[in-house]
């Protein structure tokens, strides 16, 4: 069995990203990774958790997009959202800064929270990592793969066919893809990386959890419970 399409993706969720299965450029990734398997090296997240973003956040419904480069490298935590780390898990330092910012903005308990960011897919945000996969122990160690020419489909994808999405872009790398975002239908807000060493230079009271909901009810959609 192949490494990447046990993964097992909702494609009646994401219809737009069938026919990616058939290019070259996706069974070269395949290959790829089952290759670092063969090597004897660890692939964050499982495999039946690369698609876990898609799975639970719809196309046809995703309002809230939060991007950021790869999944977290350590074991237990990655599970295919971006930030969010299992239950029980402890929060890692930038998703506490995350939950820092969240209550300096709307004045949020953060102190009973876990890492699981589940019911902010469940209510439509897309947390959505560039690159899907990740090397244990080693960030960034797949970004010389293919994964960004499948998740740039799903920005152009929904960029074009949708209207009045907040995508959220963390870091430098996230913002290079504004590119790919029509500003005239959606709104992008960009943040530096919300980590210890950058978080107070231009992440802290950037205020983008009040401002994505004033411009979605700005269109008539519902806010997130963050």
């Amino acid at each position: 069995m192949s490494f990447m399409l046990s993964g097992d993706l909702d494609s009646s969720r994401y219809v737009h990203l069938a026919d990616e299965f058939e290019k070259e450029y996706m069974k070269s990734l395949d290959e790829s990774l089952c290759q670092i398997q063969n090597d004897w090296e660890i692939v964050f997240p499982e495999s039946e958790k690369i698609f876990h973003a898609f799975n639970t956040t719809s196309f046809d419904k995703v309002k809230v997009i939060v991007l950021w480069q790869d999944p977290y490298h350590w074991a237990w935590q990655a599970h295919g959202l971006s930030f969010s780390v299992q239950e029980s898990v402890r929060i890692p330092p930038s998703l506490r800064n995350i939950y820092k910012e969240l209550a300096n903005d709307l004045w949020t308990n953060i102190y009973t929270r876990s890492g699981d960011l589940t019911h902010w897919a469940e209510q439509w945000v897309l947390l959505l990592n560039a690159i899907l996969t990740v090397t244990a122990s080693k960030p960034a160690s797949h970004r010389t793969l293919w994964w960004e020419r499948f998740t740039d489909k799903i920005i152009t994808t929904i960029s074009s066919q949708k209207e009045w999405c907040v995508f959220l872009l963390r870091w430098k790398f996230a913002q290079s893809k504004h590119v790919l975002i029509d500003e005239k239908k959606h709104l992008i807000l960009q943040a530096s990386h919300p980590s210890p060493f950058s978080a107070y230079r231009w992440f802290f009271w950037c205020n983008h959890f009040s401002s994505t909901n004033e411009y979605l009810m700005s269109h008539g959609k519902q806010p997130i419970s963050w």
